[in-house]
C-alpha cells in the first residue's frame, strides 16, 4: 500500500515553484510601486516648500575635519571579497531553505576527543559549505572594521551630525524623482549613502552573524544563552536580514551603473578618481571569478573538499 504523503523531492519542487511565483509577483508589485513613488516624488518637487527643504538640506553633510579623501585599495579588495562571499552565502541559504535532501552529508572526523567520537556532528554538504562561507565572510568583516578604524575611513560612514537625517530624506526624494543629488563620493558620501553603509556594517551584519551563530551547532543546546535568545527569534530575523542585503545590493548596483559607472567603478575597484576603463576591467574580472565559483560550487567538488576534514557520505 503506497502512502499519499508527497515525497521530500516533491515538497522541494513545490517550494521552488512557490519561490518563483513569489519572485514574479514581488517583481510586478515592486515595479508598480516604483512608478507610483517616482510620480509622487516628482509631484512633491513641484511644491515650493519641498524645493526650499531641498535647498536647505541638499543631501550632503560636510565631513568632519581630518576625514581622509579618496578610497584606498584595500577597500576595493574588501568590496570584492564581501560580494564574493555574500553571493555564495545567499545561494547556499536558499538551498537550505528549499528543504531538499542534501546530495551528501559531512561528518567531522575528530579522533582527539572521545565525546566527539561517540556523538559525531553530521550535516548536509550545503550546510557545511554555508558555514565555511559564513566564517570567511566574518573574518573578512573583522579585517574590514579593523582597517576602517585604523585608517580613519570610519569617518566617511559613521554619522557625526544629526543633520544627516534631513539630508538623507532630501537625497532619497531626489533619487526618487530621478533627479540625482549632486555628489562626489571620492570626497564624501551623501547622507543617504552614509546611513545605508552604516546600517549594513554596524547593524545588519552583526544581526546576521548573531542569528547565524544561534542557528548553528556552535550555540549551546541549553543554558542562559538559549533562554536569552530563542531559536524562533533567530529564524524570524535571519531571513529578513538576508533579504535586506539583497535589496541593498540591487539598489547599490543600479545606482552605480546610473550615476557615472566608469568613475564609480574606478573608485570602488581601482582606488582611482578617473573616468577611464581600468576600474571596469577589474570589476569585470571580479564578476568572472564569481561566475566561475558559482559554476564550480557543485556537490562533486564540495564533497572532495569536505572529505579533507571529515567523512562524506551520499
Amino acid at each position: 500500500m503506497t502512502s499519499s504523503k508527497p515525497s521530500r523531492a516533491a515538497r522541494a519542487a513545490d517550494w521552488w515553484r512557490a519561490q518563483r511565483r513569489l519572485v514574479l509577483w514581488t517583481t510586478v508589485i515592486s515595479l508598480a510601486a516604483l512608478v507610483v513613488v517616482v510620480l509622487v516624488a516628482r509631484w512633491l518637487r513641484e511644491l515650493p516648500a519641498v524645493e526650499e527643504f531641498i535647498a536647505t538640506y541638499p543631501g550632503i553633510v560636510p565631513p568632519p575635519e581630518g576625514t581622509p579623501v579618496g578610497i584606498p585599495a584595500w577597500l576595493g579588495w574588501q568590496h570584492f571579497l564581501n560580494s564574493f562571499f555574500l553571493l555564495l552565502i545567499v545561494r547556499t541559504g536558499y538551498q537550505l531553505r528549499s528543504k531538499q535532501r542534501p546530495p551528501g552529508f559531512w561528518t567531522r572526523d575528530n579522533t582527539r576527543w572521545p565525546r566527539t567520537r561517540r556523538n559525531p556532528r553530521r550535516m548536509g554538504i550545503h550546510l557545511w559549505f554555508h558555514l565555511w562561507l559564513d566564517a570567511f565572510w566574518v573574518l573578512n568583516g573583522v579585517v574590514y572594521v579593523v582597517l576602517l578604524f585604523a585608517t580613519g575611513q570610519w569617518l566617511r560612514i559613521v554619522p557625526t551630525d544629526w543633520a544627516v537625517v534631513p539630508n538623507a530624506l532630501s537625497a532619497a526624494l531626489q533619487y526618487a524623482s530621478l533627479e540625482w543629488p549632486t555628489e562626489n563620493s571620492w570626497v564624501v558620501y551623501n547622507s543617504l549613502q552614509q546611513l545605508a553603509y552604516f546600517t549594513i556594517v554596524f547593524i545588519a551584519s552583526p544581526i546576521a552573524i548573531l542569528t547565524g551563530l544561534r542557528l548553528s551547532s556552535v550555540w549551546p543546546l541549553e543554558g542562559p544563552l538559549v533562554r536569552a535568545f530563542p531559536e524562533k527569534l533567530a529564524k524570524a530575523l535571519h531571513y529578513p536580514v538576508m533579504l535586506f542585503f539583497l535589496l541593498f545590493t540591487f539598489v547599490h548596483v543600479v545606482l552605480v551603473l546610473t550615476t557615472g559607472a566608469l568613475r564609480k567603478l574606478n573608485q570602488m575597484y581601482a582606488a582611482r578618481d578617473a573616468d577611464d576603463w581600468i576600474g571596469f576591467a577589474v570589476f569585470a574580472a571580479s564578476v568572472v571569478v564569481m561566475v566561475v565559483a558559482w559554476v564550480l560550487a557543485k556537490p562533486p567538488l564540495l564533497k572532495r573538499i569536505a572529505a579533507t576534514s571529515g567523512r562524506v557520505q551520499g
